[in-house]
């Protein structure tokens, strides 16, 4: 158990590590143990000790996205720095799954490879990415991801295709399985939010191969300061998640968000912003349950006057009520 694996892993274990210094929000409080990964392989050695001590593990890549409890995370959380990424024949890119999402967007437009400008400001990495199907600016990672190595619950490697992800609107057959509780779509034993176990590590995400096609890389440098420039334009600056709430069809989260009131309502020391009501801001010093207390208000006060109900497109992660 947890004991017998923090020896195993010595020195290279940080205890009670505040995750407040690993999340883009600087919230979040003490992993048991966190060690980082450097390399696939490591990723997957470190997943496959874990599993064997039977302990939980947490995956964690850019931090966003995300809203650590307060009371912090159980057993091991992993940092994932695995971030070599190749450039191959006929426009295909190999990255493995802690690459930043913007350095994988500068470096293939400096390649003179089109596809991925809409992640050039885009927090988080490739796995990331994967399990959420990240995107913006009308376009997503579903475009143009081909295969993906896995580390399935059977502790074997397997290369999956872009159809086996099964994307959907920021979501994948990872994400999905994760969220029903380890088990398929359907089946009883659907994870509630905010539940108190780390996130299912059934299926974890090594690396991603790319197909780009070619393009003018003047032409990508500058739509990709565009995309830029109307993220910092629309975007509040500061520590935030990223958008707390999926876009309902039709509409936009922030539109009701803001339609309803709340534009720069304050508890404790998060806000829902000024600038983007679908964004809220750690103020400094703010708690997961200043953040939580404010999803909850947008949440009740949407439902009473449209009759939407929000869904999170952030994931509430730890352990005890965040």
């Amino acid at each position: 158990m947890w004991t017998e694996l923090k020896q195993a892993l010595g020195e290279r274990a940080r205890i009670d590590e505040p995750l407040s210094r690993h999340t883009t929000s600087r919230i979040g409080g003490p992993a048991d143990g966190l060690v980082e990964a450097t390399s696939a392989d490591e990723l997957r050695d470190l997943v496959l000790l874990a599993r064997r001590h039977q302990v939980p593990v947490f995956m964690l890549g850019g931090g966003a996205n995300i809203l650590v409890s307060d009371a912090g995370i159980r057993g091991l959380t992993i940092l994932n720095k695995a971030r070599r990424l190749e450039f191959l024949e006929g426009g295909r890119v190999r990255a493995e799954s802690g690459v930043l999402l913007p350095t994988l967007a500068r470096e293939c437009i400096a390649h003179g490879l089109t596809g991925l400008e809409w992640a050039i400001g885009v927090p988080g990495t490739v796995g990331g990415a994967i399990v959420g199907n990240a995107g913006a600016h009308g376009r997503d990672t579903a475009a143009d991801v081909k295969r993906v190595w896995i580390l399935d619950p059977d502790d074997t490697v397997r290369v999956w295709g872009a159809e086996e992800l099964e994307f959907e609107y920021r979501s994948s057959r990872i994400k999905r399985v994760w969220e029903h509780g380890g088990k398929a779509e359907g089946e009883k034993g659907r994870r509630e939010e905010g539940e108190n176990e780390t996130r299912n590590t059934q299926y974890v995400v090594l690396a991603a191969e790319y197909e780009l096609a070619q393009g003018d890389r003047v032409a990508l440098e500058q739509k990709a300061a565009e995309f830029n420039e109307y993220r910092r334009r629309t975007q509040p600056p500061g520590a935030s998640m990223g958008s707390m709430f999926k876009n309902p069809p039709g509409d936009a989260a922030g539109r009701l968000i803001d339609a309803a009131g709340l534009k720069g309502t304050r508890i404790g020391k998060a806000e829902i912003s000024k600038a983007h009501a679908n964004f809220f801001v750690n103020l400094g010093g703010a708690t997961a349950s200043d953040v939580k207390a404010l999803i909850d208000l947008a949440r009740q006060r949407v439902k009473e006057q449209f009759g939407v109900e929000l869904v999170l497109e952030i994931e509430l992660i730890g352990k005890g009520d965040t």
